[in-house]
């Protein structure tokens, strides 16, 4: 398991090289200008209600225990600051593949044929309209399926006590659906459906899990964030085709 977790974590790096090769380049163009615009979106908004979550998340203490809640609050405040960071970050990371998701499955595709040896300049220099419905239909099943869990993290997240474990639930929770988001790319171009990801994601659970921690790394760094998504799609193909006859 262990060994799966760094050999799924280092598929991103794997993802970073491939996006910096001659022929991958200008394919990286369009996914990085999106990925660019809608970060700074997400810096503005957190530095807007940063505060104003920060004291909506932390617990209220009678006088009595005030000598307690100064304690507590060291804990408490680094731990919140990062699952918000996370939340923000990531919701937004969502945001950006949904509407960078042709030129993502498309940039899958030119990879692929990278990795296979094949022309990378062969077929369409462009996401074609099939490609367009598919990554779109398959970025609102995975809507639907983050909503759903999110939902259910803010209710725990918001419960006193018990929201003491909420950044590690976070954190496990965006590792896993950034290792579905990408490896959806390259799977999707091969026919298969969100359900069916999922389902093969969680037979090689360890090294899903390990990629998905890698581009999650990736996304919460400053600069590095900003090639997050290209070095994902790459790394989620990489780990595809090496491993595509035990996870297809």
């Amino acid at each position: 398991m262990i060994t799966n977790l760094f050999k799924g974590f280092g598929f991103i790096f794997s993802g970073l090289r491939l996006i910096k090769q001659p022929g991958i380049r200008r394919f990286v163009l369009i996914p990085l200008g999106i990925n660019i615009a809608l970060l700074a979106g997400a810096s503005y908004y957190l530095l807007v209600k940063f505060d104003e979550w920060m004291t909506a998340l932390m617990p209220d203490f009678p006088d009595w225990l005030s000598w307690l809640e100064t304690a507590i609050s060291w804990l408490l405040w680094p731990l919140f600051s990062i699952m918000i960071l996370l939340v923000i970050f990531y919701t937004f990371a969502l945001l950006a593949n949904l509407i960078a998701a042709p030129f993502n499955s498309l940039l899958a595709q030119k990879v692929e044929k990278h990795l296979s040896g094949q022309n990378i300049n062969s077929g369409s220099a462009y996401p074609t309209m099939e490609m367009i419905k598919r990554s779109i239909g398959s970025e609102l099943g995975k809507l639907v399926y983050f909503i759903k869990w999110w939902l259910l993290l803010l209710i725990f997240s918001l419960i006193p006590v018990v929201n003491f474990a909420a950044p590690f639930a976070w954190i496990l929770f965006a590792a896993w659906m950034l290792s579905l988001e990408y490896l959806d790319y390259p799977m999707s171009n091969h026919n298969k459906f969100f359900k069916d990801i999922n389902k093969q994601a969680i037979s090689k659970r360890s090294l899903s899990l390990g990629f998905g921690t890698g581009v999650l790394l990736f996304t919460s760094i400053p600069l590095l964030n900003l090639i997050a998504m290209p070095a994902g799609v790459a790394g989620a193909t990489a780990l595809w085709f090496e491993h595509k006859d035990q996870i297809s």
